[in-house]
């Protein structure tokens, strides 16, 4: 059996978990009625999860845009780093994934608590980090 492979460059899985990150790192809204200027709230709107956030539409739009084919794979390698499975159950993971598969991929992904723990997880079982992608080098 050939080793397992992904469709999904880790360049794009590393973008997804970076913004992944800034978009966990949010609060729910407790300035709803700010101001425009950020500095008359005391900042606090910055970390706030927003309904016209960028970070969520950049993300989605993001996950949206790649092949059904990357989208399987980023759902398998959710799997994999949550522990659903190993990299001896690869194939199976991306099958039930592709089997699973429709327009809600990126609903389902932002929905996922750890995406980008397990994200980053599921990477590091295929040899991979985000160091040199989080350092600019990528």
């Amino acid at each position: 059996m050939a080793d397992p492979t992904l469709t999904i460059s880790s360049e794009s899985v590393c973008f997804i978990i970076i913004k992944a990150r800034e978009f966990d790192a949010q609060d729910v809204v407790t300035d709803p009625d700010s101001g425009s200027n950020a500095t008359d709230d005391g900042t606090a709107s910055v970390l706030e999860a927003h309904a016209d956030d960028l970070t969520h539409k950049e993300l989605v739009a993001f996950i949206n845009a790649l092949s059904d084919e990357e989208q399987t794979d980023l759902v398998a390698l959710l799997w994999l780093g949550r522990g659903d499975g190993t990299m001896e159950d690869w194939n199976d993971l991306r099958d039930e994934a592709q089997r699973q598969h429709n327009n809600r991929t990126a609903a389902y992904l932002l929905g996922e608590p750890l995406l980008s723990d397990h994200l980053e997880e599921g990477l590091s079982q295929f040899g991979l980090t985000c160091e040199d992608f989080e350092m600019g080098r990528l």
